[in-house]
């Protein structure tokens, strides 16, 4: 069975994206954690992943955006 930790679009970076959706702003880590509900350390971890595949940008550094294909992978 192959492994699906790296996959950017498990549950907990969907609930990353999602929460990103409401931010007007580029937002910070701690942000985003308090936001999804999630461990802040954890929000870290996803959002490198999400950032290599392109769903989520960093226009400053530690504040992230969602991206375009973000925002296509919710269906927005």
């Amino acid at each position: 069975m192959p492994c699906r930790k790296n996959n950017p679009l498990d549950e907990t970076g969907i609930a990353i994206l999602k929460a990103l959706v409401n931010f007007s702003e580029p937002a910070g880590c701690k942000q985003i954690a308090e936001k999804a509900g999630l461990d802040t350390r954890k929000v870290m971890g996803k959002l490198r992943a999400l950032y290599k595949n392109g769903f989520v940008d960093r226009p400053v550094k530690g504040k992230y955006v969602i991206t375009n294909k973000g925002k296509n992978a919710l269906g927005k």
